[in-house]
């Protein structure tokens, strides 16, 4: 039998989210060990590891709109390309600040433009019935890449210095664009339709921007998009510092646990794939209810992880409640994530791109915030080894779980509401 095309193209996306995320992990791991080598306050760090995402942040609807009028394809691969010689060509060294905000701000500018070009590419390629696991397997790439880069990056740290992640990152980022140009292309026209039944996306098409705004579906995708990255993002810059500052722990020392988070994320985000596939085309319930369900299912129970974990004062302790909070999480992307497909089906980069755009404002204020946090409480004569001072890290993700979820069970959709 032939192996189908589509199959393909889903597993180089999810390859791609891959290689993006053990990027997003290496810098977080290399620049901390660079910065903590001479001192950097916890507030500075902060303001570097957000300046990522005020790159992110600019190219969210630019690049939904780019994938819809030039190609996914061809904006996925120009975004790798652009990222990956930026990591090359930039030296890490934290008293060249000006030199590493603009870098990381290119390297966000560039990855903006991918999540809302994979959903332009699955949205053309990825027939309905298969739509939750395709995106749960994309999307659980970015997972396996953290925790990838968690295993692997510190060691490679100690060895071969900060700079060496930066050199790994690009060659992963070029290799993975060689296959893409390679092996990626459009849908086949039969027609003029796609595989998903829907007219090929062109340029002219125009996005209806006014229905989209006042519609309360997007905005349900919206909140809890935005609840979602602040969690994974403060967990993901902010647990290093939390295993070496609140819990006394190295990296190094903790070896393949402190991957586990990121495992479970991986695993989960397919769980809920599958689980949501065979509740839809089996009508055990609607699309809408699959989504409500396992949204709701994963956000609480990551809630309450997040809201115990400061009470543990181990390593297995709080590894347990991250990786059961982040596990859950992605869980719940097979509700929320999988829902810009399900409603906007056509405009799926757009709406990608507008949520992703309070995701990634999630991002700038929740790893700005956390260092902040952390600074106000050194200033009132808190250890930052104290639990106290950690509370209001966790709690603030937690109880955003909690009012997302409830946004979503009361306003979301299943149905295709812009066409």
């Amino acid at each position: 039998m032939k192996f189908p095309k589509r199959y393909l193209i889903v597993i180089l996306t999810f390859f791609c989210t891959n290689v993006c995320y053990v990027e997003r992990m290496g810098f977080s791991i290399a620049y901390t060990v660079a910065a903590d080598s001479i001192g950097i306050n916890q507030s500075s760090k902060g303001m570097i590891l957000s300046t990522f995402y005020y790159g992110y942040v600019i190219s969210q609807i630019p690049g939904g709109w780019a994938a819809q009028s030039l190609g996914g394809r061809r904006i996925l691969l120009l975004s790798f390309l652009l990222w990956s010689s930026t990591c090359a060509l930039v030296p890490l060294d934290p008293n060249r600040i000006n030199i590493l905000v603009v870098a990381r701000l290119l390297v966000g500018i560039a990855q903006g433009f991918i999540f809302p070009s994979i959903h332009t590419v699955l949205a053309q390629w990825v027939p309905p019935h298969e739509r939750s696991r395709s995106v749960s397997l994309t999307t659980s790439g970015m997972y396996l890449g953290a925790a990838a880069g968690m295993l692997l990056l510190p060691g490679l740290v100690k060895h071969q210095g900060p700079q060496s992640v930066f050199l790994v990152e690009a060659a992963l980022g070029i290799t993975w664009s060689i296959l893409w140009f390679k092996f990626a292309s459009d849908p086949p026209h039969s027609d003029h339709l796609k595989p998903t039944g829907l007219p090929l996306t062109k340029s002219k098409d125009k996005v209806p921007w006014k229905k989209m705004i006042f519609s309360m579906p997007v905005w349900a995708i919206v909140v809890n998009n935005f609840t979602f990255h602040y969690a994974l993002y403060v967990l993901m810059n902010w647990l290093p510092t939390y295993f070496e500052l609140g819990l006394q722990l190295s990296l190094q020392e903790m070896g393949s646990s402190k991957m586990l988070p990121y495992l479970n994320m991986f695993l989960f985000s397919n769980i809920g794939g599958v689980i949501a596939d065979r509740l839809i085309t089996r009508r055990i319930l609607s699309v809408a209810w699959t989504r409500k369900f396992l949204n709701t299912i994963g956000f609480l129970i990551s809630a309450l992880a997040l809201l115990i974990l400061p009470l543990f004062k181990t390593s297995a302790g709080t590894v347990l409640c991250s990786s059961i909070s982040l596990g859950f999480l992605a869980l719940g992307r097979a509700g929320f994530a999988v829902n810009h497909l399900d409603i906007a089906p056509r405009h799926a980069g757009i709406v990608m791109g507008v949520s992703n755009t309070a995701g990634t404002l999630a991002g700038i204020i929740g790893v700005g915030l956390t260092g902040r946090i952390l600074e106000i409480a050194k200033a009132t004569d808190v250890d930052l080894s104290s639990p106290k001072s950690w509370k209001p890290v966790f709690f603030v993700p937690g109880y955003l779980c909690i009012f997302s979820s409830l946004i979503f069970l009361i306003f979301s959709g299943g149905e295709r509401i812009l066409e």
